[in-house]
């Protein structure tokens, strides 16, 4: 059986990628800050055996420490780095620095710590794959309107990271693969989302089941288009 770790699996993405994986009958490691209060993960839990519920925040490094530790002996073929915040749209002039700093501990650095710490788990899986949900507004190419400081920066700093991390991961056979996933009815995305989150995750799950080390470092939409740095 497959293992596959998804962090922010309480919500959204990371809810929708927990059940396509546990139909699939992969083992499902579904992480997110309050299980108690994850209702519709707790459903699922309970209605398929071969998913676990995780408590992290991945702020929280020493708890993404103390959940490795506990996985220790766990292969992991592939870890969903989902979790993520918009920060807030303040305009040039109305930043708000500490928020600006979430933001980033959020979307940038626990994704690298958690391929500095699952990275043997990784490494022990035939085929493993670090999966980094980011966004095309991390492009710098895109960028035709500016604003949104907080999840612009985070996303393109994001980007940066996981492509210098496939160089690293590349040496010990693990693939990295960045996403755009589109405006995505969620509750981040909102109601106007131009596609459905079933849709949106079967696409990026075809995606990674079809990836070799070749494409290592891609940034790519779910349906598998290239998109611009």
């Amino acid at each position: 059986m497959k293992t596959v770790l998804i962090t922010g699996a309480n919500r959204g993405l990371g809810l929708e990628f927990s059940q396509q994986y546990a139909q699939a009958g992969w083992q499902v490691l579904a992480c997110c800050r309050q299980p108690e209060n994850a209702e519709e993960l707790n459903t699922l839990a309970n209605q398929y055996a071969s998913m676990r519920i995780l408590t992290l925040d991945v702020r929280n490094h020493q708890q993404i420490e103390a959940v490795a530790a506990e996985l220790q002996q766990v292969t992991i073929d592939v870890l969903v780095s989902n979790a993520g915040i918009y920060g807030n749209r303040h305009a040039f002039g109305e930043l708000d620095y500490q928020v600006w700093q979430e933001t980033l501990d959020t979307n940038v650095l626990s994704a690298i710590k958690l391929a500095e710490v699952f990275a043997d788990h990784l490494a022990s899986s035939q085929r493993g794959i670090f999966v980094a949900i980011s966004s095309l507004m991390g492009s710098m190419a895109d960028n035709g309107s500016g604003g949104s400081y907080l999840y612009r920066s985070s996303k393109a700093a994001l980007n940066a990271v996981m492509k210098s991390l496939a160089f690293d991961f590349a040496k010990q056979g693990t693939g990295v693969l960045i996403f755009h996933p589109g405006w995505v009815r969620t509750d981040m995305g909102g109601p106007n989302g131009l596609i459905e989150v079933d849709e949106n995750i079967s696409g990026m799950r075809q995606q990674i089941e079809r990836f070799d080390l070749s494409q290592t470092g891609s940034f790519i939409k779910y349906d598998g288009t290239s998109m611009p740095w």
